[in-house]
């Protein structure tokens, strides 16, 4: 019974968080006060996971919810979950700057013997297609092992943070993950 609430206290969470994005979506300022009290621990977790640093994980952090406020109203629901969509554009941006952080400037000149880039339209449309058979394989693992995979990878959980959430010994969420994994990896091979 308390999985059943654990689960249904988690879709609430959900919808909330979703909600107070269609607010930021809307210009609605309260809901971007709102939304950063709810989610900006997590989302600085992250970045201070990938950069390393403080201050410059506070930087980034910054840029996110600059960014929120921007593209909020891009938001789907039916793609990714609130806490995915801001964990995925925190873990982004963070390694943005740490690339930035690594990479020497160069004089403009240089830039004549680069070729033009970016991707092509059927890299664009492969990348579509391999994010929307990760979803359909995602869905296909039962609730515990997919839930347990997105906070693991998508919002940045560690597996002692997440057996301590379910409260379960460290050893039995590796197991539970890796299993989950392992389905994963089958579904995706088929």
């Amino acid at each position: 019974m308390d999985r059943m609430a654990g689960t249904i206290e988690a879709e609430r969470a959900r919808e909330a968080l979703a909600e107070l994005l269609r607010g930021v979506g809307a210009r609605d300022q309260s809901a971007l006060a709102a939304l950063y009290q709810r989610t900006s621990a997590k989302l600085y977790g992250i970045c201070l996971r990938v950069l390393g640093s403080e201050s410059e994980a506070q930087d980034v952090l910054q840029e996110v919810y600059v960014t929120v406020w921007s593209k909020a109203s891009q938001y789907d629901a039916g793609r990714a979950s609130p806490m995915t969509w801001l964990s995925v554009m925190a873990r982004n941006k963070a390694i943005d700057s740490l690339r930035a952080r690594r990479a020497p400037a160069e004089e403009i000149s240089a830039a004549a013997d680069i070729a033009a880039g970016g991707l092509s339209a059927l890299d664009i449309l492969e990348q579509a297609q391999d994010a929307a058979r990760l979803a359909n394989c995602l869905e296909e693992l039962e609730e515990r092992a997919r839930t347990m995979i997105r906070s693991a990878f998508f919002e940045g959980a560690s597996y002692p943070e997440l057996a301590s959430r379910e409260n379960v010994p460290l050893p039995t969420m590796k197991s539970w993950i890796r299993r989950g994994l392992m389905r994963l990896r089958g579904c995706l091979e088929r």
